[in-house]
């Protein structure tokens, strides 16, 4: 009995190191970006936010009132009850092939007047923020938002509509008889 048991777990023992193996080898197949090496799904791009520029920091001084900021800023993307003094601006974007990009900015209020705004030194301006999320993250090449002259041209010709004449409106047929006596 003891020996059948003894024989049995030697049997065991050199699957159960093939089956860790095989399992261990599986997440150097499978990572974050590809699969086996060759397949990259497509990950979407998240943005989350508002995008505080160098031009709205600016506009943005001790003693605004907290609509003139919501109108600059915009709504903030935190608002909490407990800290009401207090608004954040967070942003991100998450971009395949690119690192991820986070930004806060916080406005601190006294009652109803903005007493500090603190913020990044590297807010982007507007050029500057417009031109890092045209970028495409695989070939660095800007994204073309507009038909060249050459691809209009090889556009396919829509098909003539076909209008049909307009139908007569069809309904009961009544006369009826005058509103008012004929004299």
């Amino acid at each position: 009995m003891i020996a059948t048991h003894r024989a049995r777990q030697a049997s065991l023992s050199p699957l159960v190191l093939a089956a860790l193996a095989l399992l261990g080898g599986c997440q150097s197949l499978q990572s974050q970006d590809n699969f086996l090496g060759m397949v990259t799904p497509y990950r979407m791009e998240i943005v989350q936010g508002n995008v505080v520029t160098k031009e709205q920091a600016a506009l943005i001084k001790p003693g605004v009132t907290r609509v003139q900021v919501r109108d600059i800023l915009g709504s903030p993307l935190v608002a909490d009850l407990f800290h009401a003094n207090r608004w954040d601006y967070v942003f991100t974007i998450k971009r395949q092939g690119l690192s991820p990009v986070s930004r806060a900015v916080v406005a601190h209020f006294d009652g109803d007047v903005l007493s500090r705004l603190e913020a990044p030194g590297d807010l982007p301006s507007e050029r500057e923020f417009v031109a890092q999320i045209s970028r495409t993250s695989a070939s660095g090449r800007a994204t073309a938002l507009e038909l060249t002259p050459e691809q209009r041209a090889a556009l396919p010709k829509p098909a003539p509509v076909a209008t049909a004449p307009a139908a007569r409106p069809q309904g009961a047929a009544r006369s009826y008889p005058p509103l008012e006596p004929a004299p």
